[in-house]
């Protein structure tokens, strides 16, 4: 199977992620796999949330960002915190950010964009706390059992 990112392209993807959340205390992971293991992706996307322990940062301000590429899926979910400042409206305009350039074959672009768009959330929202504000989860790509995603 052909990957779904490539190396300079995961490494791209994950400068994002770093950017994004500089000046927040905001979390955001993005996690891929071929095959979605629930019909809704939503479903899929808390489940790995929770996996990932993501429920657990102080704020309640993490955000995922799920694909199965195989499954033309994607969901994002966000943690109560950032939900409840940003609504739904803001999840799905990410969401048709993504699928415009997933369409053209542009996976790194569209994970990139909406990194970049819910970092401006979260720096809007949460702010960074000064000193003892610490990256409470990593910053790499997560990927389900077929790394290949």
């Amino acid at each position: 199977m052909k990957e779904f990112l490539n190396e300079d392209q995961e490494k791209a993807v994950i400068r994002a992620i770093r950017e994004a959340e500089t000046s927040s205390s905001g979390e955001i992971r993005v996690h891929l796999e071929a095959k979605c293991e629930q019909e809704d992706p939503i479903e899929r996307a808390k489940e790995v949330f929770a996996e990932l322990n993501m429920h657990e940062t102080e704020l309640r301000n993490g955000t995922i960002i799920y694909v199965a590429s195989e499954d033309h899926k994607i969901a994002i979910w966000g943690d109560e915190g950032i939900h409840s400042k940003v609504g739904q409206d803001f999840w799905d305009d990410e969401l048709e950010l993504i699928t415009k350039y997933f369409m053209a074959d542009d996976y790194e672009t569209g994970l990139r964009e909406a990194v970049l768009k819910i970092g401006d959330k979260l720096r809007e929202f949460f702010p960074y706390q000064g000193e003892d504000d610490i990256n409470e989860l990593p910053d790499d790509i997560s990927y389900g059992d077929d790394k290949d995603a």
